[in-house]
């Protein structure tokens, strides 16, 4: 005779189920997330390359254009205060623009569809908010860091590594019983929806931001055969040739006797 299921029985069976979803769920929409902000990181590094060490020049002309006046203006608080203003925008536009490293490689983001399936795979597993101990917690999330980074550097035969590693390991082997299950499974659930309601906020926020509009704009610009970001860069380039005129005109007249 078939035994029957219990009640907590069937209702893990269907609770595993949703899980199953959620989890594949999960699991796109990190690669997702994952996928656009190495994109963003791809395009910002771009411009900081093109743009950016640009604008770090034009801002550095401008601060010593403001310290020639202030000397020659030694009496004027305003000419004193512009050119603090001046030298503190110079040090910060500087800052950024050396924050990235080797950004003329990091030009584009695109991750084949392998590794695409691969990072899934990884996220659907070893995903840290599926966790129901603090132990398990903290392994996942280190596990998780490591296989953010492999994607972003197309690193496939670590992002397999990783996921070997916590298959083979302790904090992967379930509980036993009906009951105990059912907890964990209910859980897991909640912890993946919060998860889900985390992303998409992320999400937005990333869409909201300055450099989201601005690659949107560099890609329509790009679909019309325009160069959005070199255009800004020649933009730039006047800008810094004007000042540099302005610069060599003020020195010239203060080294007159």
């Amino acid at each position: 005779m078939t035994r029957r299921q219990t009640p907590e029985e069937r209702e893990l069976s269907r609770r595993q189920a949703d899980l199953a979803s959620l989890e594949t769920e999960l699991a796109q929409r990190e690669l997702d997330l994952a996928t656009f902000q190495g994109e963003l990181r791809a395009f910002e590094a771009r411009y900081l390359r093109i743009v950016g060490t640009r604008y770090a020049a034009l801002d550095e002309l401008e601060a010593q254009f403001a310290e020639v006046q202030a000397r020659h203006r030694y009496k004027d608080p305003g000419a004193q205060e512009r050119a603090t203003r001046a030298r503190a925008q110079a040090q910060e536009s500087a800052q950024a623009t050396g924050a990235t490293s080797e950004p003329a490689q990091a030009t584009e983001f695109k991750p084949s569809d392998e590794l695409k399936k691969l990072y899934r795979e990884v996220a659907k597993r070893l995903h840290p908010d599926l966790a129901t101990e603090d132990e398990e917690r903290a392994r996942r999330t280190e596990l998780m860091a490591e296989a953010n980074r492999a994607y972003e550097e197309g690193d496939e035969a670590r992002l397999r590594a990783i996921l070997h590693e916590w298959e083979s390991s302790p904090e992967s082997v379930k509980g036993e019983g009906p009951g105990a299950d059912l907890v964990r499974i209910i859980r897991k659930i909640a912890q993946a929806e919060e998860r889900l309601n985390v992303i998409d906020a992320e999400m937005s926020e990333l869409r909201a931001s300055d450099l989201y509009r601005l690659k949107v704009k560099t890609d329509e610009a790009e679909a019309e055969g325009r160069d959005l970001l070199a255009e800004m860069a020649a933009q730039v380039d006047q800008d810094i040739a004007a000042t540099q005129k302005r610069l060599a005109e003020l020195t010239r007249k203060g080294s007159k006797p």
